[in-house]
């Protein structure tokens, strides 16, 4: 293979919408274009497939083949409290409390079709220190 992202595919109501949150909130680009029925964002390594109704992409999954809410993107990040003021100051409340475990602390926040969104500060990284 020689694809030079890992691409993930959310069904999203609204295209436009969906853009509009990766690239305004968490810090996606733009790749592709073709709204209403598609668009793909990129962050670093990652490629996000936004498949609205109309696009072959959303087609329906067989029942058998997947349980919803049980994937999400997973994103790192380097101090997670600050993320969390950042999303919520801009309107954006989460899905979940923050969690704290041996590997580190996480939070899920919502796309506006309400694919989930894992923000993840691994142990390894402290939290900034606040002055």
């Amino acid at each position: 293979m020689t694809d030079q992202y890992a691409s993930v595919r959310y069904l999203v109501d609204d295209v436009q919408a969906a853009v509009d949150f990766y690239t305004t909130h968490l810090g996606f680009t733009l790749n592709t274009n073709a709204v209403p029925a598609f668009a793909d964002v990129v962050r670093g390594p990652l490629r996000l497939l936004l498949s609205g109704p109309a696009s072959s992409g959303a087609r329906a999954t067989p029942q058998d083949a997947a349980v919803a809410g049980h994937n999400r993107i997973h994103l790192i990040v380097d101090d997670l409290d600050t993320e969390i003021t950042r999303l919520r100051d801009a309107g954006l409340s989460f899905r979940s409390d923050l969690v704290a475990g041996p590997g580190g602390r996480q939070i899920l926040v919502a796309d506006p079709a309400g694919n989930l969104i894992e923000l993840f500060q691994p142990a390894n990284r402290p939290a900034a220190a606040t002055p």
